[in-house]
């Protein structure tokens, strides 16, 4: 066999080197990045659906579910509503923030408490100084028969809140994929104008992740599905007995 020029060999090593260093890239971007053609891959499978069947598996999802946290901005009739919230079947605990105040509720059953500082009270209307100081930082059970109790009741329904997360309207078609906290989800778009965007896990389950209501309506987090937490009446030492009605703003 006739041996290559000295220059033509090296060449040829350079363009070996070549290819071997552009095939390693390629095997390490694909590692990294994932498959590119086919963002199913490695999925639940959930993406090859269309967008009325994802709503469907995300629903069925949430209504199996015994426990979620919810987290994020919602608009109600005018009024901004920050909230963090665990919740499950028989009750929840987290905080409420409104334009002017921050408070915290604990419901288990039909038990409903609400806890916040002497501030609150104080723009509530709790009958002088010495009231609110009284109940400031403490639990306050609210009577069932308060005004306020359904409405505040309704911050700590798993049921009642998932509702309105899963109520997409108009027309469904399917979105982009994108991340949840690092979760991959397909996105589900409601009719244009009105409709709202929910993201859907692509990883095990396929639980809504994340809810973006129509017209800057509020965005919404769900995370910790299917994962318990404790919840009790607060420790006497903790609680206030207010005695009457509750005070509200006028």
């Amino acid at each position: 066999m006739t041996a290559l020029p000295l220059a033509a060999a090296a060449r040829a090593r350079r363009a070996a080197l070549s290819v071997a260093l552009c095939a390693g890239l390629a095997v390490t971007l694909t590692a990294v990045t994932g498959c590119s053609e086919n963002p199913d891959a490695g999925t639940n499978g959930v993406g090859k659906l269309d967008a009325p069947a994802i709503e469907e598996k995300a629903k069925t999802a949430a209504e199996g579910a015994q426990s979620v946290r919810l987290a994020g901005t919602l608009v109600s009739k005018g009024d901004t509503y920050k909230l963090n919230m665990r919740l499950k079947k028989t009750g929840g605990s987290g905080s409420v923030t409104t334009k002017s105040s921050t408070f915290e509720l604990l419901r288990a059953d039909d038990a409903l408490y609400l806890k916040a500082d002497a501030d609150f009270w104080k723009q509530a209307g709790a009958s002088g100084e010495t009231a609110a100081e009284k109940l400031d930082d403490k639990y306050v059970k609210v009577p069932q028969d308060d005004p306020t109790y359904k409405q505040l009741r309704g911050f700590t329904e798993m049921d009642v809140l998932l509702d309105g997360v899963l109520g997409l309207h108009g027309e469904l078609s399917k979105g982009g994929y994108d991340a949840v906290d690092g979760v991959r989800t397909i996105k589900v778009l409601g009719g244009e104008g009105n409709g709202g965007t929910l993201d859907v896990s692509l990883q095990g389950t396929p639980y809504p992740l994340r809810f973006a209501r129509a017209g800057g309506a509020g965005l919404l987090t769900l995370a910790d599905w299917d994962q318990d937490f404790a919840l009790a009446p607060p420790e006497q030492g903790e609680t206030v007995d207010y005695g009457q009605e509750l005070p509200r703003k006028q």
